[in-house]
């Protein structure tokens, strides 16, 4: 009797218990959600100012429901304002001028044939009219969707083509049964370029984010991550098994992997890229399809640096008698090709030309050389090959990344030559306080400490 009652009771009593939880499961995840809120903001502060700007555009173009002689104007075509502008609003300068360029171009291209097909409709008879508008749109609908599948066309005006066969669409359809096609084209057309004005004016003049900045900082630190693992991984894979690994170095290993999945990113920057004009130092048509270059050579780089990961954190290690070996010449191979990408990373930052870059590699490949000389000697003659096959591996993978980081620095320098980086020696000569003018001495920034004032007194 008493385990009915218990089991009569169950139901009640997990609902009660959920119904008691409920308050601070609610708190709990108010709290998780504020937290992810939070650190979305601290990792890019950008996004809380892009959310501001797109609720003042949505708010401006929204006046014109406010206002009376706005809405009497535009009627509820006024309602193309605001979906344009939550539609073209993009993160960037770029994509926001890309949208924004597509969707004014598309809309007014499919406006003029709209009314154009229609026109021509009406002076048919009314039993044709139908068909000649349904002919049309089938005609011109089939057309551009296939132009959609080419590369380029789909890369860069996707948008815009979708945007045509809908407005184009739209106009035909619509004005088969309303007369006043034209006053309809009018009022969507100018409400579409208004919101599309709004959205590109706040979008470049406050607190804008270029991708081309945004792309030529991603390829640097790649680069540098590139840079990191390579400087410490010598030390790791040589590394006495009584020794405790650190925890910088061991982050600094890790920090290769967000390399192999940046394609995408890379590839819709560049496309970006093409459409914001000449901002800070880049200027009009600059390079940006040879970053694409550089990155696809880093990630073809970073393919190697994960199987040099593989081996360093295999189960299965070869005898340390037996890495110490070639540990000089791939250590050496290891850090030079380190400082060169290293070096290139800075050049790409600052945009100057790389000075020391290819001194690097040089000793890079001279350690590679001595290493292959080493190994044809038959160093291992008495070893075991199961034991000598992963540091064999090893080395192979080590010179395989030298012949990388040459291809790197080549693409590099072709792209200071295409973007007109400065030199070394002009760009710390641009940074160097100015000598004295006109007997007053030029205070520098960069001196840190007490200041003194020293008075001479002579004759003028």
């Amino acid at each position: 009797m008493a385990t009915a009652n218990q089991e009569n009771a169950g139901p009640f009593a997990r609902a009660w218990r959920w119904f008691k939880a409920l308050p601070e499961k609610s708190k709990s995840k108010v709290v998780q959600v504020a937290s992810e809120a939070k650190k979305l903001g601290q990792d890019d502060p950008r996004r809380i100012i892009h959310s501001l700007k797109v609720g003042l555009a949505i708010t401006l173009v929204s006046l014109f429901y406010s206002f009376d002689p706005l809405y009497q104007g535009f009627g509820v075509s006024a309602m193309w304002a605001v979906i344009t502008v939550v539609v073209v609003f993009e993160f960037s300068v770029g994509a926001t001028l890309g949208k924004g360029l597509n969707r004014g171009l598309a809309t007014f291209s499919a406006g003029f044939l709209g009314v154009g097909a229609h026109r021509l409709a009406s002076f048919s008879t009314e039993r044709s009219e139908p068909i000649l508008l349904g002919l049309s749109v089938f005609v011109l609908a089939a057309a551009v969707t296939f132009i959609r599948f080419f590369p380029r066309m789909k890369a860069r005006y996707d948008y815009g083509l979708l945007i045509f066969i809908l407005t184009f669409c739209l106009i035909c359809v619509s004005g088969y049964r309303d007369d006043e096609v034209l006053d309809i084209t009018h009022k969507r057309l100018s409400t579409v370029l208004i919101g599309g004005a709004t959205t590109v004016i706040i979008c470049i003049f406050i607190c804008p984010v270029w991708a081309g900045h945004d792309l030529h900082n991603l390829v640097a630190t790649n680069l540098e991550k590139l840079g990191s693992f390579l400087e410490g991984f010598g030390g790791e894979y040589f590394r006495k098994s009584g020794d405790s690994e650190s925890k910088d170095n061991k982050s600094s290993l890790e920090g290769y992997k967000s390399v192999l999945n940046s394609k995408s990113t890379e590839e819709s920057w560049v496309n970006f890229a093409k459409w914001e004009p000449r901002h800070g130092r880049f200027r009009y048509r600059h390079p940006w399809d040879q970053y694409l270059k550089i990155g696809t050579l880093t990630r073809q780089c970073a393919y190697r640096i994960e199987d040099l990961n593989n081996y360093l954190n295999s189960e299965i290690q070869a005898p340390l008698e037996i890495r110490v070996k070639i540990q000089e010449s791939c250590t050496k191979m290891s850090s030079e090709s380190s400082y060169a990408l290293k070096e290139l990373a800075l050049a790409i930052r600052e945009m100057i030309r790389p000075s020391t870059a290819n001194a690097h590699i040089a000793n890079s490949k001279v350690a590679a050389k001595s290493l292959k000389s080493l190994i044809k000697t038959g160093l291992w003659q008495d070893a075991d090959l199961l034991e000598i096959i992963p540091t064999a591996t090893v080395a192979s993978i080590l010179i395989d990344v030298v012949a990388c980081t040459e291809k790197i620095a080549e693409s590099v320098h072709e792209l200071a030559s295409l973007a007109h980086f400065k030199s070394a020696d002009v760009a710390i000569a641009a940074q160097q306080p100015q000598p004295c003018q006109q007997g007053k001495l030029q205070p520098s920034s960069k001196i840190e400490g007490p200041h003194h004032v020293i008075k001479i007194d002579g004759p003028p």
